[in-house]
């Protein structure tokens, strides 16, 4: 029994290991996640969940100029995919399959989505690619809020969250003046309680600041306006690789007596005061700490009675359309740099992309301003012109790598212009349909399984208890297979298990059938099986191996047809029939080996069909070839 310690060790760790993964609906070990909240975590097809397949062609339009009818290329199709892939996980409709079938079909599986106009608008869109002007420094008047927002401009020191104040001394002549009976009704009296002011200790101590004190309103606008200038400058923010985006900040001019103008304000640097309408602006100091109240005072006099504030934002970076889309935009393509060797973008333009790109970097080489370049909205890249392009050819490099610039060449391609395509096939399955279909499916295969171990164990007794002992080893293995891979399990799929399952019983009979003849012919136990399962072996080899040989031909066919549940048939079953390969060579043969070394094999009647019609022969020619 010791020889066959490792296959059985071996065994345990795969059943193990495939009992964890199903045990788990989900699980994620380094990154890598699997699962779903379906039955035992599988991928469940649109047959067994609901919801919308489609299946695209692309349209063949004929060369503008030569006529020539133009077929999709690869990267066309890839582009294509990727654009769909977004747009469908952007959306919120599910975790859609993708596929390309053959040369011009794109296949859309979307498990769960119920809404088939939806999807079907949101797949057509058109990508939009755009070509931007990214100036810097761009200044822009908030206009937010006038003038009839701004109460007050006063000109003091930052009041300190330590702020105290002193209660008024009470002298003689206020508490003789209080027996008197004026004194006494006035004291009776619903008069305002007056407020202490502050002393001069309580605020002799902040800095020189700007009160700006707003309506309710007012208020209110000015916070979003200061909100948004902090997300500019915010460092948690994700920037895109080789974005030039720049913090903004505020020039702020007072129109007073005199003209007051403060430059280069960033908006962390203006504080609200506690819970009241009013903002504190740190003014700039010139001189020592002692002439901190000369300040104040002079820009006091300066504000006058009736103050007026203007606020300019300077935008950091300012994106400007210039009318370059991806309609002119002739072809994109990666490559890399012939002397450095760095990857680069290689784009070239239509005769009016070439005019409009030539006039912009003839007005921007030279300057940190850039061309920031949109997907669907999304920034890809904003390259610094390093010298002027009129020849309609421009490259783009730095900080990607080759795959980089090919996953941007191919957003590039496939969003100037996508490629034309037409729905040719439409299936929508209701989601209480494909819960049924799926509840069949299951008491199918339990079934299906049930009566063969059934029959296995009835009919081949000892074998048969093996035998079915490896179809539930086979059975785990399989769908922790499907989970990991992951495969998408379909109605024909669930068919390819039951027929692979089929497919494992088969070659347990020929082994088991060779095994009686070689017990027949007198040889012992541990002799019968190595030597039944070296004879059979040819049969279940050629057998499986033609198996495999239809589901190649089925899967290649149905790739180029676009017919996915054949496919799906296909994949599955040869995955089936290697798992069943494993079982009935490996796993049953070693356990029949185990027990062939256990006082069980003495008993041979319970190693051959049920009826016992062989026993006498088999126990005969056993105690021959032990006497010989």
């Amino acid at each position: 029994m010791r020889r066959y310690a490792r296959t059985l060790i071996l065994i345990a760790i795969l059943v193990t290991i495939a009992g964890g993964v199903l045990g788990f609906q989900k699980f994620s070990i380094l990154g890598f996640e699997r699962g779903d909240d379906t039955v035992l975590g599988l991928s469940l097809g649109l047959d067994l969940q609901g919801g919308i397949h489609l299946v695209y062609r692309v349209q063949e339009l004929p060369d503008p100029i030569t006529g020539v009818i133009i077929p999709p290329t690869a990267d066309d199709m890839e582009g294509l995919k990727r654009i769909i892939e977004r747009r469908a996980n952007s959306s919120g409709l599910g975790e859609p399959i993708i596929q390309i079938l053959g040369e011009d079909r794109i296949l859309v599986q979307l498990p769960g989505v119920s809404d088939p106009g939806r999807a079907k608008d949101i797949i057509g869109e058109t990508a939009l690619l755009e070509f931007k002007h990214r100036r810097l420094s761009v200044p822009r008047d908030l206009n937010e809020f006038t003038s009839a927002d701004i109460v007050s401009i006063t000109a003091s020191r930052f009041p300190l969250e330590d702020e105290q104040t002193l209660e008024p001394e009470a002298t003689p002549e206020a508490e003789a003046a209080l027996t008197t009976p004026e004194a006494e009704a006035e004291a009776t009296a619903e008069v305002p309680t007056p407020q202490p002011e502050p002393t001069a200790e309580a605020v002799s101590e902040g800095p020189p600041v700007l009160i700006f004190e707003f309506t309710e309103l007012g208020a209110a606008k000015f916070t979003s306006v200061l909100n948004r200038l902090n997300a500019t400058i915010d460092p948690t923010v994700a920037r895109v690789p080789g974005s030039s985006t720049l913090p903004s900040f505020l020039d702020v001019t007072v129109e007073g007596l005199e003209t007051l103008q403060y430059t280069g304000i960033f908006s962390i640097a203006i504080q609200r005061l506690g819970e009241t309408t009013s903002f504190a602006m740190a003014l700039p100091i010139d001189g020592e700490e002692d002439d901190i109240d000369a300040l104040i005072a002079s820009t006091q006099t300066q504000l006058g009675g009736n103050p007026q504030v203007r606020f300019t934002e300077i935008q950091g970076t300012a994106d400007e359309d210039i009318g370059l889309t991806g309609d002119d935009l002739q072809r994109a393509f990666a490559s890399q740099n012939s002397t450095s060797g760095i990857p680069v973008v290689n784009l070239e333009f239509k005769d009016r992309g070439t005019r409009i790109f030539g006039e912009l970097t003839q007005e921007i080489v030279g300057t940190d301003e850039s061309i920031a370049i949109f997907l669907d909205g999304e920034e890809l890249i904003s390259p610094v012109v390093q010298a002027v392009i009129t020849t309609g050819v421009a490259t783009i490099s730095g900080g990607f790598t080759l795959d980089r610039a090919r996953d941007i060449a191919l957003l590039l391609e496939s969003g100037r212009l996508p490629v034309p395509i037409e729905l040719i096939q439409e299936r929508n399955i209701d989601a209480i349909l494909g819960a049924d279909s799926l509840k069949k499916s299951a008491i199918a295969g339990a079934v299906g399984l049930g009566l063969i171990l059934l029959f296995m164990v009835l009919y081949y007794r000892v074998p048969g208890v093996v035998a079915a002992l490896s179809l539930v080893i086979y059975s785990t293995l399989v769908l922790a297979i499907f989970k990991l891979l992951p495969v998408t399990l379909t109605l024909s799929g669930v068919a390819a298990v039951i027929l692979s399952v089929g497919m494992a019983v088969d070659a347990n009979i020929l082994i088991f059938e060779r095994m009686k003849d070689e017990l027949r012919s007198g040889r012992t136990l541990l002799s019968a099986v190595n030597i039944g399962f070296n004879r059979a072996w040819p049969a279940i080899r050629d057998g499986n191996v033609s198996t495999l040989i239809t589901c190649a031909i089925l899967f290649w066919f149905s790739d180029q047809l676009g017919t996915t549940i054949v496919q799906g048939f296909a994949a599955t079953l040869a995955i089936g029939v290697m798992v069943s390969m494993f079982t009935a060579i490996t796993v049953s043969r070693t356990l029949l080996r185990v027990l062939a070394t256990t006082r069980l094999s003495r008993h041979l009647g319970v190693f051959v069909p049920s009826g016992g019609s062989e026993l006498p022969q088999l126990q005969t020619a056993a105690s021959a070839a032990q006497r010989s």
